[in-house]
């Protein structure tokens, strides 16, 4: 069968995606997927729901959300590929030895395009022992304009992602305070459907699941440069020198997954961020949210890299 793979929204942090188009992963595992952009990031899972496509990507947050307005909808994660946040806190001045305690007396601009960023440092201020309400946070802004107001010092601190971060710090405008994978596991992509299409296909999510899993090996086993140079055509407004330069971060903070299998206290330390800030009200399980039997197929299977 055709797969039509929705897309999330395009973003540097989404490049394992890219790269098993890229590298021809799905047609290697006989798989036809076809990607097709969300009309936004929070109508991307009432656009599978709806029949726009069979597959999504994007996080748990939103099926969190989903779930709660629509419990009977059986959206559910099949396997991850981003298990570490991939946001940063870029400070105007150097602070080596950052602490959550250094953000009560600055003005900080917090990512306002998607939820779960905020969600998250909310929840590290939090077990910090601060009230996120202690911190003076900017009028909202886009990412691309809160660098713009920290170049001109009208903020103390932004919260971004790549290739933001990179070029505040290789333009002299920031220094990195804070990357948010150092926390550990936060579950922030996966593939998601409907568990009446695992039923119904489960080759078909096998096979996608294997292809993922062989672009992981993949992504693992090369450096940041033959990464940029192979998914350079999805990226194509940013350089592939400083693609790599990104690549090489991530990787080096463990933000994608090398393998498809979600992790547990990811999922579980995003459903408690959601909880501390009334995003949602139900304490979902590990269970309720993902179906992992694929996963740990092709894990056992241990297949080749692509």
């Amino acid at each position: 069968m055709v797969v039509t793979l929705i897309e999330n929204f395009r973003a540097v942090f989404y490049t394992p995606f890219y790269a098993a188009f890229a590298l021809g992963a799905y047609e290697a595992e006989d798989v036809d997927v076809r990607l097709e952009m969300s009309a936004a990031a929070d109508k991307t899972l009432t656009g599978l729901l709806a029949g726009t496509g069979q597959v999504s990507w994007g996080g748990p947050m939103r099926l969190m959300h989903t779930l709660e307005d629509h419990p009977q909808s059986g959206i559910v994660s099949f396997c991850e590929v981003v298990g570490r946040d991939p946001f940063y806190l870029i400070g105007r001045t150097a602070n080596p030895g950052f602490r959550m305690q250094d953000l009560v007396d600055k003005t900080l601009a917090v990512v306002t395009e998607v939820p779960t960023p905020w969600y998250c440092l909310q929840h590290d201020l939090r077990l910090a022992g601060i009230d996120p309400a202690a911190v003076r946070r900017a009028p909202a802004g886009s990412m691309g304009e809160n660098l713009q107001r920290l170049r001109a010092g009208e903020v103390d601190v932004i919260q971004v992602f790549e290739p933001l971060a990179h070029q505040a710090v290789a333009d002299g405008a920031g220094h990195v305070w804070y990357r948010a994978a150092d926390r550990g596991p936060a579950t922030y992509t996966t593939f998601n459907t409907t568990r009446q299409f695992l039923e119904r296909e489960p080759e078909t999510a096998l096979r996608m699941t294997r292809a993922m899993y062989r672009t992981q090996k993949w992504m693992a086993a090369h450096d940041g440069r033959e990464l940029a140079e192979a998914v350079a055509s999805y990226l194509p407004d940013i350089s592939v020198t400083a693609l790599a330069a990104c690549f090489n971060g991530y990787k080096a903070s463990g933000v994608w997954n090398t393998n498809p299998l979600q992790q547990r206290a990811g999922v579980e330390w995003l459903r408690d961020a959601m909880l501390a800030c009334g995003a949602i009200r139900t304490r979902f399980t590990y269970e309720d949210l993902s179906d992992m039997r694929f996963a740990e197929q092709v894990m056992r299977e241990d297949p080749p890299t692509i």
